[in-house]
């Protein structure tokens, strides 16, 4: 009985073992299967060539995927893992039947080239640990089933194109999650508090999305976390003091942001701190001295905020310390001489604040600095002699600064020096001889009191690229100063006392595309050499003691835009072959705004004979000045046609009358169509306004921009005066709301566009000018619509530069209705006066018109609240639910921008760029039910 029933055990035993190796091998087949089917969707998959199946009358049983390329199995045979990053794989995930592998530990796609959705039946790997499909093309909506995958521990999902929000349930199931990498995608929506559960989480990377809302407290319950990567998103709010908590943190990166506040004073208690990024924020209050406890950070980067007060002392603990960035603040004081401490660091920028005092003498300790920049501040004194044991200097910027006195001698050691910018000081005495090294390639040091030559020793900087000495009282003969330089693009020596010929050898400068001599004491002719430099777009010899003919080399100079031979003695005709100027249409590269002239100078000389027509061919040109010669025939026709296409400026052509001139359509016999402002004339035939005139053509010239109005040229003479410009066929914002058929066909989507389109001017003007432009006369009669209607902004006759370190104290001009309520007590023009016309601008746009004494309602103690959907322009049906939002945002921000406090208005490159993006979504009352003052409250 024991003998037949140890018999039947063993059957079962074998049976059960038979059974379960057929398991086994059905699911090994199915899995191979699974993946040949894969395998043969993919567009590209030629390194997949171990993968196949043998031929049909093979037993199934054999089958395995176990040896195949990026497979591995567990001990029974069943697939675990699927690696195959950078494989070079063209396809979608469709295909792959996730279903087929229940005991997949590890799927690795990264680098490939996946395209289409995440398949919502990847929720069916219910053992899967770890999941990589970074770095591919993935798109569509983050997939709810997502959050069943309740065993992963590491999630990358980062450089694909994905979009929609983190929903709470990731992160109520994720708890065993130890790595989330979502960046570089499109996911917008919040960061939802209940991250704050992932206990376990060490590395969350939600960097280079849309993700908005503020950071949540929550994120301080992640005690394990070594990396908080939130940076290139739209959080606002401040920074939860709860970050502190992350003791463990070596990396938290929050650059690119909205974020304000200040820095919470509990950062100081992250130890183990590496790595701090906070720039490109709207961070405010001071420097906290407690991060001078991290004294593990190599690297700490807080520039482009509003920091205010001055530099910690306590920063000087930071002997760990490689980069530090403090540029674009508001911190005033001294540099403390703590800062001699960080004997590691190797960049050092506090450019661009209201710093003050000498520079101290400890910096000399830095010895292993390869940039310094201090530009842009209020230092005083002259630099320390200590400068000389910085012999690991790159670049040393300096420049626009108060610092005077001589150079010491001692910088002369920096042989290392690629990069010296010392320009906009009150430095005087003699340069030292730089270049000892051979490696500077820009060197700068215009607006000082330099004296004695250029050291000879620039002679041997075959590296150079940018010189710039102009505006010193340097002296020395031009022909020996300078030697061969292959790679030079940018000289500027003008406005010194420099003497001597030109030397015939600058034609060797093939890369030259700035020369500028003007303002010396140079004698002799043109070398025709010259001619040589093709790629020259800036030639200025004005104001010497030339002689002889305008060479006719010159007219090889097909880049050439601005030319300034005048107040010269030159002699002889205007060549025909300076016509050949007219191949400055085509294309005028990124130049400074100070250099930015299309302009012919041939004024103050003795030129003679017949005005060539080939100037008439120059249509672009902004500037043509030949007077003061013994030149005969007539202007150029392009300005000749103006006048016969109007009849003389006859009021058939009138389409509009401004302040200081009248407006008028010309068809020109090219076919192009122009606008042409006329100033008044006054009795005598005196100019109205000359001064308007000319701040036009001036700001007009040095701006180019797609939403301001194009200057193609003007005309000043003595009895005829007059700017020509694009014509813009709808004509002016005011007189299309004025006329209920033109404001029908502005709808609400249109209106928006066209408040984006005078934001995006005004943002140009006052963040990528230098100096800014501030406009000072903003109104709907200076936003004119083409006929697309697109914005442009127009009428630059009282618009300032505002100059740093000046005063920039105006009278009061501008259009009622449209200034700003500061300027009848401060006379201060700033660039806060612009915003505050773009914000009365929006709101007349929104309603249709001029919004009056609303402002004052809004904007008094005792204000008076009003119905939002009343206020709009009642001429339009309400807004369509899909454009609401972007109505609301839109009114929201330009309530924001005509706030009393200039301080309190948000920058005009906040403005344009939260409109361009449509502002962070937010809910509030129903559409009917907002009033402007909720509006004018919310944070935008």
């Amino acid at each position: 009985m024991a003998m037949k029933t140890s018999f039947s055990h063993s059957l079962l035993l074998v049976l059960a073992v038979f059974l379960s190796s057929s398991a086994v091998a059905t699911s090994t087949f199915g899995e191979a299967d699974a993946l040949m089917k894969w395998k043969d969707s993919l567009l590209q998959s030629q390194s997949l060539h171990s993968w196949f199946l043998p031929s049909t009358n093979a037993s199934t049983m054999t089958i395995s995927p176990c040896k195949w390329i990026g497979i591995s199995c567990n001990s029974l045979g069943s697939v675990t893992e699927i690696s195959l990053p950078n494989a070079g794989l063209l396809g979608k995930l469709d295909n792959l039947s996730f279903p087929s592998f229940p005991n997949l530990l590890h799927l690795n796609l990264s680098g490939n080239a996946i395209t289409g959705n995440i398949p919502a039946h990847i929720s069916s790997l219910s053992k899967l640990s770890s999941l990589d499909l970074s770095m591919n093309s993935l798109s569509g909506i983050l997939p709810l089933s997502l959050s069943n995958l309740t065993n992963i521990s590491e999630i990358d999902i980062s450089s694909n194109e994905m979009i929609g929000e983190l929903v709470p349930s990731f992160f109520t199931n994720w708890t065993k999650l130890i790595s989330l990498q979502f960046q570089n995608n499109q996911l917008t929506g919040k960061i939802p508090s209940q991250i704050g559960l992932l206990k376990h989480l060490q590395i969350l990377s939600l960097w280079g999305n849309k993700i908005s809302g503020s950071i949540p407290l929550e994120i301080g319950n992640l005690h394990n976390l070594t990396s908080l990567i939130l940076c290139k998103n739209y959080l606002t709010g401040p920074i939860p003091p709860s970050l502190g908590d992350l003791t463990r943190l070596t990396i938290l990166c929050l650059f690119d942001n909205q974020i304000s506040g200040s820095i919470p004073t509990q950062f100081g208690n992250l130890k183990n701190l590496v790595e701090l990024v906070l720039y490109n924020n709207n961070l405010t209050g001071p420097i906290p001295p407690a991060l001078g406890n991290l004294r593990n950070l190599t690297l700490l980067y807080l520039y482009n905020n509003q920091f205010s007060g001055s530099i910690p002392t306590q920063l000087g603990n930071l002997k760990n310390l490689v980069e530090l960035a403090l540029s674009n603040n508001s911190l005033t004081g001294p540099i403390p001489p703590t800062s001699g401490n960080l004997r590691n660091l190797k960049f050092l920028y506090l450019d661009s604040n209201q710093i003050s005092g000498s520079i101290p003498p400890e910096v000399g300790n830095l010895i292993k600095l390869n940039e310094l920049s201090l530009y842009n501040n209020l230092l005083k004194g002259s630099i320390p002699t200590t400068f000389g044991n910085l012999t690991s200097l790159v670049i040393l910027s300096l420049g626009y600064n108060q610092l005077s006195g001589s150079l010491p001698q001692e910088m002369t050691n920096m042989t290392n020096l690629s990069a010296l910018y010392l320009g906009g000081n009150n430095f005087s005495g003699y340069l030292p001889q730089l270049c000892q090294g051979g490696s500077l390639k820009a060197f700068t040091a215009f607006d000082n009191h330099f004296i004695g030559e250029i050291p000879k020793s620039i002679g041997n900087c075959t590296r150079l690229t940018r010189v710039r000495l102009e505006g010193n009282q340097l002296t020395g003969n031009v022909s020996e100063a300078f030697g061969v330089y292959p790679h030079l693009t940018f000289i500027d020596v003008s406005n010194n006392r420099l003497f001597g010929e030109l030397s015939p050898n600058w034609g060797e400068w093939q890369n030259l595309t700035m020369l500028q001599f003007s303002g010396n004491m140079i004698t002799g002719t043109i070398p025709p050499e010259i001619g040589q430099l093709t790629q020259l777009g800036v030639l200025g010899l004005s104001s010497n003691y030339l002689v002889g003919e305008i060479p006719k080399e010159l007219g090889r100079l097909t880049s050439l835009f601005n030319l300034s031979l005048n107040d010269n003695q030159l002699s002889g005709p205007v060549p025909q072959e300076i016509g050949k100027l007219s191949n400055l249409e085509h294309s005028i590269p990124n130049w400074q705004s100070d250099t930015l002239t299309v302009a012919l100078d041939l004024s103050h000389n003795s030129l003679n004979g017949e005005i060539s027509p080939q100037l008439g061919k120059l249509q672009m040109l902004e500037m043509l000045n030949l007077s003061h010669n013994m030149l005969s025939g007539s202007i150029p026709k392009s300005f000749e046609d103006i006048v016969e296409v109007t009849e003389s400026f006859d009021d058939i052509y009138c389409i509009g009358i401004g302040g200081y001139g009248k407006v008028y359509k010309a068809n020109l016999q090219t076919g192009q169509v122009v606008a042409v402002k006329k100033l008044h004339s006054l009795e005598g035939g005196e100019q109205f306004d000359q001064r308007s005139f000319r701040n036009e053509v001036r700001v007009l010239r040095e701006v180019r921009y797609r939403n301001i109005v194009k200057l193609y040229g003007f005309c000043s003479h003595a009895r005829c005066s007059f700017l020509v410009y694009e014509y813009m066929e709808r004509e002016s914002l005011a007189s299309i709301l004025s006329n209920d058929e033109g404001a029908i066909q502005l709808d609400w989507t249109t209106r928006v566009k066209v408040i984006k389109g005078v934001a995006h001017a005004l943002s140009y003007m006052h963040h990528d000018c230098t100096p800014p432009i501030v406009h000072r006369d903003l109104s709907s009669n200076n936003v004119l619509l083409n006929s697309e209607l697109e914005a442009s902004v127009s009428d630059f006759g009282i618009a300032r530069l505002l100059i740093p370190d000046s005063s920039n104290w105006t009278t009061l001009a501008g259009t009622y209705g449209y200034i700003a309520p500061e300027l009848a007590y401060t006379m201060r023009v700033t660039e806060k006066c612009d915003v505050y016309s773009f914000g009365v601008v929006a709101i007349e746009v929104m309603m249709g018109r001029h919004p009056g004494e609303l402002i004052s309602s809004l904007t008094s103690p005792n204000r008076q609240d009003k119905l939002l959907k009343d206020t709009l322009d009642q001429r339009l049906l309400d807004p369509m639910v899909e454009v609401e939002q972007e109505v609301v945002f839109t009114v929201s921000m330009a309530l924001a921008c005509i706030k009393s406090n200039p301080d309190s208005r948000p920058t005009m490159h906040h403005v344009a760029q939260e409109l361009s993006v449509g502002g962070p979504s937010f809910s509030l009352e129903p559409f009917n039910a907002l009033t402007l003052c909720q509006l004018m409250d919310l944070k935008v």
